[in-house]
């Protein structure tokens, strides 16, 4: 995975808002198609302790996480039940697919007829937002697997968390799906944290969301694999037009505010870049062994040159920049593809030497795209084993795809830490050996 993961010595039991004591529907199925259900026991677990580079020194030895999956009992009767599902933060590919996923499993599998969208994300339980709740069921979702965005829109920004909890009270909605990034799962904790104080019985499931594929302890996250497929077809069109011109750069911005894992796997599954330039490696511009120096060198070697660079690498060069914030209170980030461009501009110019710079963003197309058919896979997996954690009365969880198993993660483990590449890992050794790059300039 080539990610750097520090200490994992923490609690992984996941809550329950009360014993799981009704039988669950799936058997009813499984007699229905005279087959036998397997379901999962809760003293089933996951063995954490994977090799990932220098993790397994700091990891328990008897570290596990509960295994995702349909459970003989249930808390919740399907009859009497209410559920909704709110998708937050930015757009990415298969919100729709996890929507559809969640909906038709309460209502096929688990008979629950009542399940309501919740519009534009956190908003949509302000009252002074004034956003209509949509009814959901398989008629309404037929389909959206094949549109980008999200059915339900979403938001970004901060809200009341009572106010929050007491729209939940008011339309006695039992469990909440909430789709979202970081920022999503850890208003997801407070929510959950809230609805324990008052004493209701609300489950609360986080599916993770981010192209960026950095949430902590989710070794995979939906969209990426759609995100990797796209960016792979900038890199070709950035190739193709660097060599067909004389001293020709290729420069292609990518999402990943904080990891680089889309823009070094994209480049490791396309091959045709020279630099990677990634959040967790800072970048020096001048000098002998500066990132200009280095793409000079290329030039004049090679005659032509592609760069790939995460739109939070080389922050460190703003250090005299005044912080800004976002509604939800992540940084604004200053805009290092352009920044380059002229820096990339201007330091040839001063060499009097003509070059011709393509520069390529397509972040938001690949963001509002529908899914590829193995992350709307992967999508229908996660909406699925949702579903069977929200149904047997768990809560402040997330479902995390780990160690090649669906498990559950406590939030408290997983909210206000992200998921990084390691330098020293694999991942990073093979981009800079499928690159060629001379890794001085971002040491």
């Amino acid at each position: 995975m080539g990610q750097s993961m520090t200490n994992l010595n923490f609690n992984t039991e996941i809550p329950t808002i009360g014993e799981a004591k009704i039988e669950s529907p799936l058997k009813r199925h499984a007699k229905k198609r005279g087959s036998a259900k397997k379901f999962v026991s809760d003293d089933a677990r996951i063995i954490a302790d994977v090799q990932m580079d220098n993790l397994k020194t700091s990891l328990k030895k008897n570290l596990s996480f509960d295994q995702a999956g349909p459970r003989e009992k249930i808390y919740f009767d399907p009859s009497k039940l209410k559920c909704a599902i709110a998708t937050c933060g930015g757009l990415c590919p298969g919100l729709n697919d996890i929507i559809r996923s969640i909906v038709l499993e309460l209502y096929h599998i688990y008979s629950v007829k009542t399940i309501y969208g919740i519009k534009h994300g956190l908003q949509g339980f302000i009252p002074e937002f004034k956003h209509d709740v949509i009814d959901l069921h398989p008629g309404s979702v037929s389909g959206i697997q094949d549109t980008g965005g999200s059915i339900l829109g979403s938001s970004r920004g901060t809200q009341d968390i009572d106010q929050i909890v007491d729209c939940l009270e008011r339309m006695t909605i039992r469990i909440l799906f909430m789709v979202g990034g970081d920022g999503t799962l850890m208003a997801s904790k407070k929510i959950a944290e809230k609805i324990e104080k008052r004493g209701l019985k609300i489950s609360i499931i986080g599916i993770p969301k981010t192209i960026d594929n950095d949430i902590h302890l989710v070794s995979r996250s939906f969209g990426f694999d759609t995100a990797v497929d796209v960016a792979t077809l900038a890199i070709k069109g950035a190739h193709n037009e660097a060599v067909a011109y004389p001293n020709g750069i290729g420069l292609i911005k990518l999402m990943g505010r904080h990891s680089g894992f889309l823009a070094a796997t994209a480049a490791l599954a396309q091959q045709d870049a020279n630099f990677v330039l990634i959040p967790e490696v800072d970048i020096s511009l001048y000098g002998k062994t500066g990132f200009l120096q280095a793409l000079e060198n290329r030039i004049n070697r090679r005659k032509h040159a592609v760069i790939i660079v995460a739109e939070g690498a080389g922050q460190n060069l703003f250090e005299e920049q005044e912080k800004q914030f976002d509604p939800s209170g992540n940084i604004i980030l200053q805009d290092i593809g352009l920044f380059l461009k002229n820096k990339i501009t201007q330091w040839f110019k001063g060499k009097d030497m003509p070059v011709s710079i393509k520069y390529i963003d397509p972040s938001y197309i690949i963001r509002s795209l529908p899914a590829n058919a193995n992350d709307s896979v992967f999508c229908g997996l996660l909406g699925r084993e949702a579903v069977h954690a929200g149904m047997a009365g768990k809560t402040k969880l997330l479902v995390s795809f780990w160690n090649n198993h669906y498990v559950h993660i406590p939030m408290d483990a997983s909210s206000g830490k992200r998921k990084k590449i390691d330098p020293q890992g694999r991942l990073w050794q093979s981009v800079l050996e499928a690159t060629g790059q001379d890794a001085s300039f971002t040491e």
